[in-house]
């Protein structure tokens, strides 16, 4: 597979030193918890799976699908649910893990939809965060790395439903 004309954002060694500290850092908030952990589809699976390996906690574990942005590089400013949960969440700690927080939208969305369920609490992981393009402010707890302002593949991120293999970040550059 040819990658695009790109930039190494985040290489493999900085992601997998950063992933056990941040599993440490829920660990402390919310161990004694028992959190359902939402991962959110598609994005978030590679992250989700590392940090998750991580734990030294009792959690379940269910997967919600939400798009905004189909094969494009931007958000398209419409939020569809794709996957619902299949565990109820009245009254559970809640472990939202996302793969990146760009304008907030899409996050802006499940979380409203998710606080209607009446969880005990939610709280939000993110593998990155593009502070630089908030546009929605969302409540993000637990973030693995902050981002420059660039699209951005790998470790579960795609472009076209490609790159999500590669065991880095990249920025592409057009």
């Amino acid at each position: 597979m040819e990658l695009p004309k790109h930039r190494v954002i985040l290489t493999q060694e900085q992601i997998q030193a950063r992933i056990p500290e941040l599993a440490r850092q829920i660990e402390q908030d919310m161990g004694t918890e028992n959190p359902l952990v939402v991962v959110v589809l598609k994005g978030a699976f590679i992250f989700a799976a590392d940090l998750i390996r991580n734990f030294n906690f009792p959690h379940q574990v269910d997967f919600i699908s939400i798009s905004s942005y189909g094969s494009a590089t931007e958000s398209t400013g419409v939020v569809k649910l794709l996957k619902d949960l299949d565990e109820p969440i009245k009254g559970r700690t809640v472990l939202l893990v996302e793969d990146i927080v760009d304008t907030g939208l899409t996050l802006h969305y499940l979380y409203e939809m998710l606080k209607i369920r009446e969880p005990k609490r939610i709280e939000v992981a993110a593998f990155l965060s593009k502070k630089a393009r908030r546009e929605y402010n969302v409540p993000v707890k637990f973030v693995g790395f902050e981002v420059p302002n660039v699209f951005v593949v790998g470790y579960g991120l795609d472009y076209k439903q490609m790159y999500r293999n590669l065991p880095f970040v990249i920025g592409i550059e057009e």
